[in-house]
């Protein structure tokens, strides 16, 4: 039996030698990272946390974007949602533009599923349909300027042999402009969602689609039982990021319309420009941006419930 001297005495040796090996491995497990990590976190200080601080203080002034700011409380709030037809007009155009997502989806899902089988040439379909999604968003816009021409594009083209209609300037009509943006910016953006979605079908179990054909399931119930089940995570986090995205709208509509005719293709992100370097009303830019940002959020907040009530997202 060990006596209580000897005891405390074994305990002194051993803590001696497992002291260093403790302060070593909190060293290279809890400390080093964190020195690692540092200079990014200092960066993102100064980048995205400093700046987003002082947007809301901002927020709350008159400010011109020089001089001394003013402060004046929820007043551009107030303005914002009770006398601000701008922002409301835009406002419900980025709602609609979240709205025809809807026509990138579908799209997207139909072309995965499609390619989701082939297993010879896919890899070079895919490559071709990505090509629009690597190009610079200002080629692509000059590109379809170009087409959409009503003087030398497809449709003045087509009106030369007799085929008449498309011959319009569709980005200068109020009524067409905003869904001619949202044609041109999908033309690339739906190939991103379409290759994410594939890659999402082909790691799905082969075994799943083969006990479903066992079960003499038509090819709707395979899509409906097996695929959709499959890439459900995917799918939720593309529509998560596509609605954030949504409301920070602002290169196709700007290089093409900056906007008009008319506000009818007026976003958030264009009215936050135009407030903020074009009016001088920095303060009611910020203001703005805050509200962008808080609508980002509201659908953070939805998907994070969702995820707690146990739905796989």
């Amino acid at each position: 039996m060990w006596k209580k001297g000897e005891i405390i005495l074994a305990f002194y040796i051993n803590s001696k030698k497992i002291r260093p090996e403790f302060k070593r491995m909190v060293l290279r497990k809890k400390i080093i990272p964190w020195l690692f990590l540092l200079p990014i976190l200092l960066l993102h200080l100064f980048v995205t946390i400093g700046p987003s601080i002082s947007s809301i203080y901002y927020s709350l002034t008159d400010w011109s974007g020089l001089g001394t700011a003013k402060f004046i409380g929820i007043g551009n709030f107030q303005q914002l949602w009770f006398n601000d037809k701008s922002f409301i007009s835009a406002f419900s155009h980025n709602s609609i533009w979240l709205f025809y997502c809807i026509i990138t989806f579908v799209m997207a899902l139909l072309v995965a599923s499609l390619l989701a089988p082939l297993k010879k040439g896919g890899i070079a379909i895919r490559t071709v349909l990505f090509i629009p999604f690597v190009l610079s968003s200002v080629v692509t816009a000059s590109i379809w300027r170009n087409l959409l021409n009503p003087d030398r594009g497809i449709g003045a083209q087509l009106a030369k042999i007799g085929i008449y209609g498309l011959d319009k300037a569709f980005l200068g009509i109020t009524k067409t402009s905003l869904f001619t943006v949202f044609f041109i910016d999908n033309w690339h953006w739906w190939v991103f969602i379409m290759v994410l979605l594939l890659t999402a079908m082909q790691n799905i179990p082969k075994e799943l689609y083969e006990a479903a054909r066992v079960d003499g399931v038509n090819r709707w119930q395979e899509f409906r039982y097996v695929t959709l089940p499959g890439i459900r995570p995917t799918l939720f986090f593309l529509i998560l990021m596509t609605g954030i995205w949504t409301f920070q709208t602002f290169d196709y509509i700007w290089i093409l319309t900056y906007g008009g005719p008319a506000g009818s293709s007026e976003v958030l992100g264009t009215l936050v420009l135009k407030n903020a370097f074009i009016r001088l009303e920095a303060g009611y830019a910020a203001a703005i941006g805050l509200t962008m940002s808080l609508f980002s959020g509201i659908l953070v907040s939805i998907f994070v419930y969702l995820k707690k009530k146990g739905l796989e997202i």
